[in-house]
């Protein structure tokens, strides 16, 4: 049965949750959402299915503080690829650039795998909801304001969806071939769109040399 009590806040404990998430993260990413169950990750995490009952007693909390720690994570890959490009060149290019080079990370692989569970389970969907939100709010847009233009005109959410989603779909599909050259080619035309949405520089024509 469940441990009700709640799991004491203490260096070991916090190292032991940090574990589990970070198993879970990795779990979701190589096996998928539905053979990462729980006694699986605790398992591959080294301790036994009480410990992993005394820290996440249901299924479902443990969903969500794995979808919190995933898009801290995200969120931090993105921030720090950033940094490191030190801000040079064009920002609408280096946020697609960047975009594109962390989905196939862990933390992005792991996030999908629990978007996909929760089209079919609304327990899922409740769980992540949370940390979709966040997301959604701040993906290609706080970590590189030059994305995103202060203001209400909706063609910079536009310009925004339209960079994430594209990369997104263009990730999880299966070009059968020449799959690096069409794909460079369409992040090509993705960065014009983005930059005449935006307004930026004296992009006419979304086919490069027009």
């Amino acid at each position: 049965m469940p441990n009700s009590a709640a799991p004491k806040d203490t260096p070991k404990a916090r190292r032991t949750r940090r574990l589990i998430l970070d198993t879970a993260m990795r779990l979701f990413a190589e096996l998928g959402y539905e053979r990462a169950g729980n006694a699986a990750i605790a398992e591959a995490a080294g301790i036994t299915r009480g410990a992993m009952l005394y820290y996440y007693s249901t299924r479902e909390a443990l969903v969500a503080a794995a979808a919190t720690h995933i898009q801290a994570a995200r969120t931090a890959l993105f921030e720090e690829a950033i940094r490191q490009h030190g801000g040079v060149g064009d920002a609408v290019d280096l946020a697609i650039e960047t975009y594109w080079q962390l989905l196939p990370t862990e933390p992005f692989q792991a996030f999908r795998e629990l978007e996909n569970a929760a089209r079919l389970d609304p327990k899922v969907a409740e769980a992540i909801a949370p940390a979709q939100a966040e997301f959604d709010g701040a993906a290609m847009g706080q970590s590189v304001p030059g994305l995103i233009q202060a203001g209400a005109d909706p063609r910079f959410q536009v310009s925004r969806d339209l960079a994430r989603f594209a990369l997104e779909g263009l990730h999880h599909a299966r070009l059968t071939y020449r799959d690096q050259e069409r794909a460079t080619a369409l992040i090509r035309v993705l960065k014009r769109a983005v930059h005449m949405l935006n307004r930026k520089g004296d992009v006419q024509d979304l086919w490069p040399g027009s």
